[in-house]
């Protein structure tokens, strides 16, 4: 029987590959999407802007439907989906599509939130000014937004460890699916704890690096 340090030597590098395959696709659908939902549902809930109740409405129902699913049903509801997009139901690629209809919604509240704390009196000024829609947004808004967004970010990454881990219950591969492999299959209780404090580390450095990143942004 192979020992832990052999099994992790042979498959703990492509687990993590695996896992920032799935992290980088949803979170990079999450940027663009769910950055892009969130301000429109920002922008038609704020008076300041385009308020459209109905519209509002719609969205964030649909946000709170996919949010309210727990990630697990998730991932074998949207299979057939999985399967028109990525050709396959299998691997870190197919696991991407559920992570990042999840991670879209998420991103989209956090992202509603951010821009909900900007000052409404610093808004107002921009507005009173005539500057554009377009100009009050990426000078403005995103500006005083900027360490929200980050922490968002930062979030998200984080959740979206957990959602992979939980990913290799359908075949979706990485450090999870090298968990539950070995430590709970085949009961190696040590690649169970190696890859615990992997994820372990990989939390506390995404949650350093975004910390660090919104203290930089933060206005004194």
């Amino acid at each position: 029987m192979d020992s832990t340090w052999d099994i992790l030597q042979l498959e703990l590098p492509s687990a993590i590959w695996e896992t920032l395959i799935m992290i980088a696709i949803s979170m990079a659908a999450s940027l663009v999407f769910g950055l892009l939902l969130g301000l429109v549902l920002y922008l038609s809930a704020s008076p300041l802007f385009f308020p459209k109740r109905g519209l509002n409405a719609v969205m964030g129902v649909l946000v709170n439907v996919i949010r309210s699913v727990p990630f697990v049903i998730l991932l074998v509801l949207l299979i057939p989906l999985t399967k028109a997009i990525a050709g396959t139901s299998i691997g870190p690629v197919a696991a991407s599509v559920p992570l990042a209809f999840a991670s879209v919604a998420f991103f989209a509240r956090l992202v509603e939130a951010a821009f909900s704390e900007v000052d409404k009196g610093v808004l107002e000024a921009a507005i009173a000014t005539g500057a554009s829609l377009s100009l009050i947004l990426r000078k403005v808004l995103f500006v005083e937004a900027m360490p929200g967004l980050i922490r968002a970010t930062t979030v998200t990454v984080i959740s979206l460890i957990g959602y992979s881990a939980m990913a290799g219950l359908v075949g979706g591969g990485g450090i999870g699916d090298l968990a539950i492999q070995y430590g709970y299959y085949r009961y190696e209780t040590g690649v169970m704890i190696a890859t615990v404090i992997l994820l372990v580390v990989i939390v506390q450095g995404a949650q350093f690096i975004g910390d660090w990143c919104a203290r930089l942004y933060t206005r004194k």
